[in-house]
């Protein structure tokens, strides 16, 4: 792993993909959740739920861009030129390796994601085609990242795709919620609305960590080939521990929030404890930014077991 400016801009733009990506699936979320309280135009949930409709738009365009620039970085890596050459050598990249068709997956479920987001219709079609689309956007990344060494028909893309679906969703919540929409519900007017969201953010989310912590343990395993070793001696380990770290804290801050925070905010509905419950939601949002960093970092270094040879 050589640590240089087409390093960085392949793990910036790896980063900005995990975030935005993220974004737009909490959004996605939370305006499915927010449409019928908000449905109205005078009604006390309409600010966040066309908050939570504009974000879902903003990740989604945010995704778009940041996949077309990884892949100038990609190709300029993988061919060894520099960055402005790298723009003629993206239609070999793209037709001609594994990356480029996984590359295809993710940008062609991007563009979709993008077109239902802005839909100015909703209905069963929409909402599917969305939620395709995110599934294909999630098995693209993975068959980008490490786990496509094992094959594309392995258990390993497998528990990766997965493992990109329940962070987004997790991740996304938080990050969606605590940055752009749960402010929004910070009204006496709303207060209702906001406590039932923030129940509903909190339950998906708790379902999530489950299947991230598995997926993740399966991943770590993989990557260090089952050896502690492997993790301690290696710049992916030492990346791989702050990641959990920041999982860690990510998952103190939620734990904080569903078992003391909302169960107040639910008995008193009072403005110091929705404040409090939206404080502690910002923070885990934060956590959750390094997580993603993290994740891109990881990404783009050699697995625990490879470096140990």
């Amino acid at each position: 792993m050589s640590v240089d400016g087409l390093w960085i801009g392949q793990v910036a733009m790896t980063s900005l993909m995990n975030i935005a990506f993220a974004f737009a699936v909490g959004s996605a979320l939370l305006a499915a959740w927010l449409a019928k309280d908000g449905c109205q135009t005078v009604a006390p949930a309409r600010p966040a739920l066309l908050r939570a409709q504009r974000a879902l738009v903003t990740g989604a365009v945010v995704l778009v861009l940041a996949d077309l620039g990884w892949l100038v970085y990609e190709s300029a890596t993988m061919s060894g030129v520099a960055l402005p050459e790298a723009f003629g050598i993206v239609p070999s990249v793209l037709m001609q390796t594994h990356v480029g068709f996984a590359w295809s997956l993710a940008f062609g479920g991007a563009l979709v994601l993008l077109l239902t987001s802005v839909a100015s219709h909703e209905g069963v079609l929409r909402n599917a085609l969305l939620w395709l689309a995110v599934i294909a956007i999630a098995a693209g990344k993975a068959a980008l990242g490490h786990a496509a060494d094992a094959g594309i028909a392995s258990a390993a893309i497998g528990m990766h795709t997965l493992h990109v679906l329940v962070t987004s969703v997790w991740g996304g919540l938080a990050l969606s919620a605590g940055l752009a929409v749960l402010p929004a519900l910070d009204t006496s007017t709303a207060r209702g609305v906001l406590i039932r969201t923030a129940g509903q953010v909190s339950s998906v989310s708790l379902v999530a960590v489950v299947f991230v912590l598995l997926t993740g343990a399966f991943n770590a395993a993989r990557g260090s080939g089952g050896s502690f070793e492997a993790i301690d001696a290696s710049t992916w380990g030492h990346v791989l521990v702050l990641k959990l770290a920041l999982v860690a804290l990510a998952l103190v801050l939620g734990g904080l929030n569903r078992f003391s925070a909302l169960p107040r905010l639910r008995r008193s509905a009072s403005t110091v404890d929705a404040h409090t419950f939206n404080n502690v939601m910002y923070l885990e949002a934060l956590a959750m930014l390094g997580v993603f960093v993290a994740a891109a970092v990881l990404s783009h270094s050699i697995p625990g077991f490879a470096a140990m040879g």
